[in-house]
């Protein structure tokens, strides 16, 4: 009864997924290049320009520059939008129009391997351009702490809780018309997610609301990852990104079986 109400997510087989996106990429490889120069341009058009108007911040008891505690938020804000594009402009396509997933059925591979495969595939773009983005941010001196490198998880993290979310969100839209709902979700989230300024500057019950963002979760996690902050928070908030992430992926392996499973 059990294994009836939880059904697996996907198996091994779904690294040949992996392998297949891996494949098809290698012949776009300036696609996968040009990931490489977004947090360049993003930290240094906030070093150049922002950080010298704004000036110094508090926080925790700590004073940082302005592009310090904006580049955190930034990290966390690039690994959602490359997580989004994966798993859904590039599944909805796969899903819908090309139909390639019919043909990926045709093989031993079930739908489940699918789902959670469309998710690594998503992750291991992350992991690369997560390390750049934090090679930057080091580069630029836009962090001195050298637990900056625990940033590295927590945006991986991150994109797994995206990549899942957006994975399931793919499986309710129709047509081309609802990737307008996506960038109405991923709009405000950027900004009202403490990216760009502390969430105590926003009124009580906006704060409250924007407390339960996993994208502000997420900003809050490698903004006190770089900045050294340990307590039992950032384990809270890491947990709550993983129950997310599980859920949207539980989600998407169910849909996917819906719609794929004759």
């Amino acid at each position: 009864m059990l294994a009836r109400s939880f059904p697996m997510i996907g198996s091994r087989r779904s690294l040949r997924v992996l392998e297949r996106n891996a494949m098809i990429y290698r012949a776009q490889w300036v696609m996968l290049v040009s990931g490489f120069f977004e947090p360049l341009f993003y930290l240094l058009s906030i070093g150049i320009g922002l950080n010298k108007l704004v000036g110094n911040l508090h926080v925790h008891g700590q004073v940082i520059s302005y592009v310090a505690f904006v580049a955190p938020g930034m990290l966390a804000t690039s690994a959602m939008n490359g997580a989004m594009i994966d798993s859904i402009f590039n599944t909805f396509f796969r899903l819908k129009i090309s139909h390639s997933y019919d043909a990926i059925l045709a093989t031993p591979l079930e739908v489940t391997d699918i789902a959670l495969g469309e998710v690594l595939w998503a992750l291991s773009r992350a992991t690369v351009y997560s390390a750049s983005f934090i090679v930057c941010m080091a580069a630029l001196g836009d962090t001195s702490s050298p637990w900056v490198i625990f940033c590295w998880p927590g945006a991986i993290l991150t994109s797994l809780t995206f990549s899942c979310m957006g994975l399931a969100a793919c499986t309710f839209m129709r047509t081309w018309q609802d990737f307008d709902l996506v960038t109405l979700v991923q709009l405000p989230l950027f900004l009202f997610s403490g990216t760009f300024f502390p969430i105590t500057s926003y009124p009580h019950w906006l704060g409250a609301i924007v407390w339960f963002s996993p994208l502000y979760q997420s900003a809050a996690l490698l903004r006190g990852l770089s900045l050294g902050q340990f307590d039992w928070i950032m384990i809270f908030r890491a947990g709550y990104l993983l129950f997310i992430a599980l859920i949207g992926l539980y989600i998407a392996a169910r849909r996917f079986k819906k719609i794929l499973t004759p």
